[in-house]
């Protein structure tokens, strides 16, 4: 897993896979885990190669990504004042079967993510609360307001 700089509150944990001749069993949280602190919704989002899907905010909202099929390139911002690493970009590959990984993300951080390698890949994404399009902020991919350039 690649991983440029800590961003205060993100956690990666590194998840199960069971793999025989028949196919996986791929671990992604369990009620008791430190992260887990009430269900919200799961949703699955598809990613081409190459795009992006990119920027997205939650004020309340915590996020708990992992790819199963396929690996993206995942960033997050930190624009929140009182961080201890506020103005920090953390970039991270996602994907089987090397970086199979839950990602954590804590409310009021930006993150985007942008499909690698040679198939669309699938994110998984348990989240503490149900949607509620009065808690998300976004921007375009390409906005002034990030210093991030995807890459092509």
């Amino acid at each position: 897993m690649k991983e440029s700089v800590k961003i205060e509150g993100v956690i990666i944990q590194p998840l199960k896979q069971m793999a025989d001749k028949r196919g996986s069993v791929l671990h992604m949280i369990k009620n008791d885990s430190n992260l887990f602190k009430q269900f919200g919704e799961i949703y699955f989002s598809e990613i081409h190669s190459g795009l992006v899907k990119a920027w997205k905010q939650h004020k309340k909202q915590s996020q708990n990504l992992a790819v199963p099929l396929g690996a993206i390139r995942l960033v997050i911002y930190d624009k929140r004042p009182n961080s201890n690493t506020h103005g920090r970009i953390s970039e991270y590959i996602l994907g089987r079967p090397e970086d199979y990984r839950l990602v954590h993300i804590p409310p009021m951080l930006w993150y985007g993510y942008q499909g690698i390698g040679d198939q669309t890949s699938l994110i998984a994404n348990c989240t503490d609360l149900s949607h509620d399009p009065e808690e998300i902020e976004s921007l375009s991919d390409d906005t002034r307001q990030i210093p991030y350039q995807w890459k092509t």
